[in-house]
C-alpha cells in the first residue's frame, strides 16, 4: 500500500478535527475534536513507522511505540477534561463556551472598546 493513502486520510482527520475545535461551541464536541486530530497523528506515525521499516530490517518501531504513548495521554486527557466540563455543568448549567467565557469575566468586566473614562462617567 502507497504511503500516499493513510496520509491523506490523516490529513482529512485533522482538518476536521481542526475544523470541530475552531467552530464548535459545546466543550464536550470540542475535546472529541481534540481526539480526533490526536488519532490523526496516530495514524501518520503508524504509517510512517511501516513506511520506514520496510528499509530497514532490524527497527525499535519507534512510531507504534509513540502512539501508545500518544493514547495513553489521549485517555487521560479525555478523562480530566470530561470531569471539569461535568463539574462546570453542574456549577453553570451550560457547556456552552462563549457563555462560560462570558461568566468568567463577571458583570462589571470592561470589554476591548470601553475605556475605564466610560465606565466613571457611567457611574457618575
Amino acid at each position: 500500500m502507497h504511503l500516499a493513502y493513510p496520509a491523506v486520510l490523516s490529513a482529512l482527520l485533522f482538518c476536521t478535527g481542526l475544523y470541530g475545535v475552531l467552530a464548535r461551541r459545546n466543550a464536550i464536541l470540542v475535546l472529541m475534536s481534540v481526539e480526533l486530530m490526536l488519532n490523526a497523528v496516530n495514524l501518520n506515525l503508524v504509517a510512517f513507522d511501516v513506511w520506514l521499516s520496510r528499509a530497514a530490517r532490524e527497527t525499535l518501531h519507534s512510531g507504534q511505540a509513540l502512539t501508545l504513548f500518544t493514547i495513553a495521554i489521549a485517555a487521560a486527557e479525555i478523562g480530566i477534561g470530561l470531569a471539569i466540563v461535568l463539574a462546570v455543568y453542574r456549577n453553570r448549567g451550560t457547556s456552552d463556551i462563549d457563555k462560560l467565557r462570558d461568566t468568567a469575566e463577571g458583570p462589571g468586566a470592561e470589554g476591548p472598546d470601553s475605556s475605564a473614562g466610560e465606565k466613571a462617567e457611567a457611574t457618575a
